[in-house]
């Protein structure tokens, strides 16, 4: 590997997307002229040629190509979009990449002479002729710019790895792949990208994505994928960058299904939400899980106790609603008598009873049983009028199916049942609740659910996140969730059986990609094994894949949290840190409880001096104290989710919002607080785990109670 570095040797990379092929370049000095001027034209060159690909769809005339003003919105609407995705923005530069093939790239890639070469980016750029001056990273030629090695350089002669300094190209650095001579090093520049201090919402990674990453990226739409990384293994951008491949790959058939991200809270979708767009992906939508299950006559604004939550969150609860649905279903005792014309049709009860059975039987959705009924009532009758000589069609069954008497039978025997009422019964009568809950909670299960003091109504009532869930549950037992084409998952480890369900339906005919940690696991219901998670999400043949390679927290702070491992998640792989970083980690024990709050606003102050951002974590209880501390000292601070710039590079963390999360330096104030504000230890272990492991490159520890035992070692 050979670098070259004439400029400033700090080191940024790029931010856009790509395609598959590339011209030569006539007019640019021969390589050994100038080379990093040659790279520098190339770059020019391509930018011009983005400003002209923008500007031809901005000068789209399209009154005379659509036939009415519905289709002119449409497609006025598609242009917008198309004309933001070619935005190019000054910071981002356009190519972090460069392959050189040995031989004719084959014909399933792109064709192409002998020793042709191609930039790879984050977006496909092309020249007036349509040849391609950048290729799309997701493109299959580009797949050997992540996955060649000396060992395997995949007909690469030569990668070069670009260095950006304020979206300056300022460097390169060459591996010639195919030199057996040449022996393989780390490359430079790809660590400083890593390492390069955050600022503002999270980045892409696409310049960095590594062998082990790529594979999972690139996976195929067809099956889920199950990613369980510690912490700084990059397993969230990967996701992310699976659902940018997807959509290149699948774009068609996702455009009609639809993709979706979920996340845990608000302020973290706010931090990843950049990281598609940048990608050149503007139409994947994002939400929490509570923002999937609520709705307009259900807003969340009560909470519920852990023993309380834990039961409303057990998959037995599913069966419980079952029952509590079907129990409204009433057999026929009496006949249904129609009047049509001059002549009356008598459906037995018997026979309408052994309707409703078989509607039971097949188990179907209780609205669409509901729907169905009067139409096999209505055919009941038809069969009786043709065997009287009447030769009715299927505009009198319609009209049988909507008589009053039909009507009322159909009420009486298979009423409708709106979901959240439903809820609210279970969770207020506890007659009606032990009925459905019998042999599945116990009395004292049952109690814990059960309101003190019922609402009077759906509108009144002070819905939980779990009751929720709940009524989302009940909501698709009457009539069925829309599927989406495919689903991210992250921090899946949280959620509770119940909610993997809800998460389950919205792509239960499409796939999903899951992330998560099991040692980052915060909830009283988090889940113990990715094969049960799995399980309730209803994919259970999903691939389980593990990313165990750190490129983000330092080996001196991880290490440190490790210790937590063996009470928190035994048997789980501790990460390995391929960054080394002396002097990373600080642990100050303060004397005088009182004067924590000022050392740890100091150590704030000492964090800033270093470039980047800080983040200052503390139990949820602390965070007034701190709040005023920081006021008092003069320090301005951010709330998670606001984003950070260079005049606001400080903020003020709960550590219950932390998970997700990254700062370049981390002040960690008060580690005991933060496991006793949890409902157990285990709980509260696996929350300082997560607050630890928060930092790129520092992590300062203050703390006037001793340290949890695990960490004295």
């Amino acid at each position: 590997m050979s670098a070259h570095d004439p400029e400033p040797p700090e080191s940024t990379l790029p931010t856009l997307p790509a395609f598959p092929t590339l011209p030569d370049l006539p007019d640019l000095p021969a390589p050994d002229a100038d080379p990093l001027g040659r790279e520098r034209a190339h770059l020019s060159s391509s930018r011009a040629a983005l400003r002209a690909m923008r500007e031809d769809v901005q000068s789209l005339d399209i009154r005379d190509v659509t036939a009415n003003w519905v289709n002119a919105a449409v497609l006025e609407a598609q242009i917008e979009e198309r004309i933001k995705a070619l935005a190019d923005l000054s910071h981002t530069p356009l190519f972090f990449g460069r392959l050189d093939y040995l031989h004719v790239v084959g014909a399933d890639r792109a064709e192409g002479a002998e020793g042709e070469r191609f930039y790879i980016g984050r977006r496909h750029v092309h020249d007036a002729d349509g040849d391609p001056m950048v290729v799309d990273w997701r493109a299959p030629v580009s797949q050997p710019f992540y996955r060649a090695s000396k060992k395997d350089p995949h007909d690469v002669g030569l990668r070069r790895r670009f260095g950006y300094t304020a979206g300056e190209l300022t460097a390169y650095e060459d591996e010639h792949l195919s030199d057996p001579t040449e022996a393989a090093t780390t490359s430079k520049l790809l660590q400083a990208e890593i390492e390069r201090p955050r600022v503002g919402p999270m980045r892409d990674i696409v310049a960095t994505i590594q062998p082990e990453q790529d594979e999972i990226v690139r996976s195929g739409l067809g099956g889920t994928v199950c990613v369980q990384g510690g912490p700084g293994t990059g397993k969230t951008a990967v996701g992310l960058h699976r659902v940018a491949y997807l959509l290149y790959a699948h774009r068609e058939r996702l455009a009609r299904t639809g993709t979706l991200v979920i996340g845990p809270n608000a302020s973290f979708l706010h931090y990843i939400e950049q990281v598609l767009p940048a990608l050149g992906e503007l139409e994947v939508k994002q939400a929490t899980v509570e923002s999937l299950v609520t709705s307009a006559t259900v807003e969340v604004r009560g909470s519920d106790p852990a023993g309380a939550a834990v039961v409303k969150g057990d998959a037995r609860m599913a069966e419980v609603l079952r029952r509590a649905i079907r129990s409204h279903v009433t057999l026929p005792t009496e006949p249904v008598v129609v009047v049509r014309g001059s002549r009356r049709w008598r459906v037995p009860a018997y026979e309408l009873e052994e309707l409703v059975r078989q509607l039971l039987e097949r188990d179907m959705r209780y609205g669409a049983a509901h729907e169905a009924l009067p139409q096999r009532i209505a055919h009941a009758v038809l069969v009786r009028m043709e065997e009287a000589g009447e030769a009715p069609d299927d505009r009198v069954q319609d009209a049988v199916a909507r008589t009053p008497a039909v009507k009322a039978a159909v009420k009486a025997m298979w009423p409708p049942v709106d979901p959240a009422k439903l809820v609210l019964r279970l969770l207020s009568d506890a007659e009606f609740l032990a009925a459905h809950a019998e042999g599945l909670l116990t009395p004292e299960e049952q109690g814990a659910i059960l309101w003190a003091k019922p609402a009077r109504s759906v509108r009144a009532a002070k819905w939980s996140a779990a009751d929720a869930v709940l009524i989302d549950e009940a909501a698709d037992l009457v009539a069925r969730t829309h599927s989406l084409g495919h689903v991210v998952l992250d921090e899946a480890q949280d959620l509770s059986p119940m909610q993997y369900r809800a998460v389950g339906r919205r792509c239960s005919t499409g796939s999903a990609t899951v992330l998560g940690d099991l040692a980052q696991g915060t909830t009283p219901w988090a889940t113990a094994s990715w094969a049960e998670a799995l399980r309730h999400l209803g994919k259970s043949d999903a691939v389980v894949e593990e990313l165990t390679a750190g490129f983000r927290v330092p080996r001196e702070v991880i290490a440190y949290a490790s210790r937590l491992l063996p009470l928190i998640s035994p048997g789980l792989a501790e990460v390995e840190s391929v960054r080394e970083s002396p002097g990373s980690l600080s642990v100050r024990r303060v004397d005088d409880p009182l004067a924590l709050a000022a050392a740890v606003t100091t150590a704030c102050v000492e964090s800033l001096t270093h470039e980047g951002s800080t983040g200052l974590i503390a139990a949820d209880a602390r965070i007034p104290v701190l709040a005023a501390a920081l006021d008092e000292a003069g320090l301005p601070y951010l709330s998670p989710g606001e984003e950070t710039t260079a005049e606001a590079r400080l903020t003020l963390v709960p550590a219950s919002l932390a998970k997700g999360l990254e700062y370049d330096y981390v002040v960690l104030d008060e580690p005991s607080a933060v496991v006793s504000g949890e409902p157990d230890e285990r709980t509260g272990l696996r929350r300082l785990y997560v607050a630890l492991t928060r930092a790129v490159s520092g992590l300062t520890i203050l703390h006037a109670s001793p340290l949890p035992s695990a960490l004295r070692a």
